[in-house]
């Protein structure tokens, strides 16, 4: 896979996975009663501790799943069944699902000062789906450069995530439950086929099926 091709391929499946314009509706309706620059400051420290917890997680991943005694090839498949459920929501339009937030954080983020950190941060944009995407990335990369892309995708995903939540924040108009609802689920079918390669390459790469 050259470099461009891995760097559509890791852009195209974190941005997926982030979603953030299904977070901004979620972001409106727990800050109600915070100004603007209310919502940007949270916003702007929300999309950095995604991208650190995301370039963390990607960089030392491997390292963590070996310490675990966990091969990369489970750990495929148990992102890639993460993943198919996240989608499956997406499909039916489902903007928080219970994989991503629960209706108890939620509710707790409308009574909350400051959801920069959590949930908004962690875990609606770093969530656990994210984060297993970022250390199947990060173990496909073949060389130095390909890490350096996928570190420049993480960062690229946070800035657009950036932008969009910034738009959300100042009130946007295009925000329309019909063009959200046709968002939600044509990431969703991205993600759920996303889904399957990851868990045809886990069960691949663990020879299951191998003839004897």
């Amino acid at each position: 896979m050259t470099l461009l091709e891995y760097g559509l391929y890791s852009f195209v499946s974190l941005f997926v996975i982030v979603e953030p314009i299904t977070i901004a509706p979620v972001l409106l309706a727990m800050t109600p009663n915070d100004s603007v620059a209310s919502r940007l400051r949270m916003v702007r420290i929300a999309c950095l501790t995604a991208a650190g917890v995301l370039l963390v997680f990607a960089l030392t991943g491997n390292a963590l799943l070996s310490f675990l005694g966990i091969t990369i090839s489970a750990f495929q498949a148990a992102g890639g069944i993460l993943l198919l459920l996240i989608a499956l929501q997406m499909l039916q339009a489902k903007a928080e699902t219970p994989e991503r937030i629960t209706p108890s954080e939620t509710a707790a983020g409308r009574v909350k000062d400051d959801i920069a950190i959590s949930p908004l941060a962690i875990p609606l944009l770093a969530g656990p789906g994210a984060i297993s995407t970022s250390i199947l990335l990060y173990q496909q990369a073949e060389t130095w450069p390909h890490k350096a892309v996928l570190c420049l995708s993480i960062t690229l995903v946070a800035i657009v995530s950036y932008g969009i939540l910034r738009l959300a924040s100042q009130g946007a108009k295009w925000l329309s439950p019909l063009v959200l609802r046709l968002t939600t689920r044509l990431m969703g079918l991205l993600l759920a086929a996303l889904a399957v390669q990851f868990i045809f390459n886990g069960v691949r790469a663990a020879e299951l099926f191998s003839p004897k």
